[in-house]
């Protein structure tokens, strides 16, 4: 980074503290990782000076010679990888790529059935004061309050009472596999698009350590960062029919020039997934997940639905500790022990979602970093120990060194 050193120190040491940062602290948000550093050469490639408005091939500048076949790489390699029809790769983030689906393939006010926020939906599946919900009409599912778990059965028939014009399934704090077959099923027997949003899963797809919503699903989006470990960025992935509804809403409907250097990036990380070792790579996070989730059980650690399929834990701090609202507070303290987290909503909260009862944690980039389940048991230690004394600061202290050691035996970057 010399020359950001010689041009601009004020940034370059911001830069070197984040790098120090994500060296000696346990980043365990589950939608943050590590991308390789081929994927990081590529995001900052001289791609990024280019203007390609359009579509391979149908550009609406000239010099996009080489740019064209960067973008044709990424979208064979992304059909290949999840074995879809079609694949637009153009998406900036996760969120204007779900708005993308909504705008091309629905009329404003249709009828959407998504997950409820507070059980593990994502902003954009139907939050009011996000687009989704002031533009569309979202009818809510949940979770079962005694398991935590989704129930098939009431979802169809919802489906069947309220006959919305997509249903949507995929989430951001749901601990479980999914059922993306029966998702669809209800979907074609109800006349309604079935869309599975796989932002958070989408690397354990890749790798084979949760099952795909491919071919079946009509349309897919999904981020590339998270457990997929490329750039941020995003992608939509659907059935032939739609294809051209789906570009149209991408641009020109809702995008300018795309981001070719992120797209460059998506490319390699694509390849990357292609890999042997990134499928032994998604399912090590998968067992390092159950590792870390039996360790925080037997510590009396209440987790949301008992458990964790995928690579996300969500704890119950109620449950736990008897207190609601207290998620933040529980947050700062792992954050001060050197354990990143982030404060989650738990089903049925009864708290506010600026006060939640719930953390939420995952272990894609401990497994980045080399850890398998040893680590997890302690890791595991440190946390619940926090938990269950998060108001001693001087416990957070002498956990902050430990993890110090710790990640000093695990160094990524």
């Amino acid at each position: 980074m010399k020359n950001i050193f010689d041009t601009d120190k004020e940034i370059y040491n911001l830069v070197q503290e984040e790098l120090n940062r994500q060296r000696t602290e346990l980043n365990m948000i589950p939608s943050e990782n590590y991308c390789s550093r081929a994927v990081l050469e590529a995001a900052g490639s001289v791609l990024m000076n280019k203007y390609s408005e359009g579509y391979p091939k149908k550009r609406y500048y000239q010099g996009n010679k080489f740019i064209d076949e960067v973008e044709l790489i990424a979208i064979e390699r992304a059909k290949k990888l999840f074995n879809a029809e079609h694949v637009n790769v153009q998406p900036l983030s996760g969120s204007p790529a779900n708005m993308a689906v909504y705008f091309g393939l629905l009329n404003l006010g249709d009828k959407i059935l998504g997950m409820n926020l507070s059980h593990g939906g994502h902003l954009t599946h139907g939050s009011k004061v996000n687009f989704s919900g002031k533009y569309y009409n979202f009818v809510e599912y949940g979770v079962e309050k005694e398991t935590g778990l989704l129930d098939m059965d009431k979802i169809r028939k919802l489906a069947e009472l309220e006959k919305p014009k997509l249903i949507l399934s995929g989430y951001t704090a749901y601990p479980r596999q999914i059922n993306f077959k029966e998702f669809h099923d209800i979907s074609q027997s109800v006349n309604a698009i079935s869309m599975v949003d796989m932002a958070h899963i989408a690397g354990l797809i890749a790798g084979g350590a949760h099952q795909s919503p491919f071919p079946f699903t009509d349309v897919v989006s999904s981020t590339t960062h998270k457990t997929l470990r490329g750039p941020r960025g995003a992608i939509i992935l659907c059935k032939e029919r739609f294809a051209k509804d789906i570009d149209k809403a991408v641009f020109p409907g809702l995008q300018g020039g795309p981001h070719e250097n992120s797209i460059a990036a998506k490319a390699v990380a694509f390849n990357e997934a292609m890999k042997p070792e990134f499928k032994e790579y998604s399912h090590q996070i998968v067992r390092n997940a159950k590792a870390l989730a039996s360790k925080l059980m037997s510590e009396n650690i209440k987790l949301v639905s008992d458990g964790t399929d995928t690579h996300l834990i969500l704890i119950d701090l109620i449950k736990t500790l008897n207190k609601e609202g207290i998620g933040k507070e529980v947050a700062v303290a792992l954050e001060d022990a050197g354990i990143i987290t982030n404060a989650n909503t738990i089903p049925f909260d009864p708290s506010t979602p600026f006060k939640p009862s719930g953390i939420r944690l995952g272990t894609p980039i401990l497994t980045t970093r080399g850890m398998k389940e040893s680590e997890m048991e302690i890791v595991g230690d440190y946390i619940s120990k926090i938990i269950h004394n998060y108001s001693d600061i001087e416990l957070r202290k002498r956990i902050n060194e430990k993890v110090k050691e710790l990640c000093n035996d695990f160094v990524y970057y």
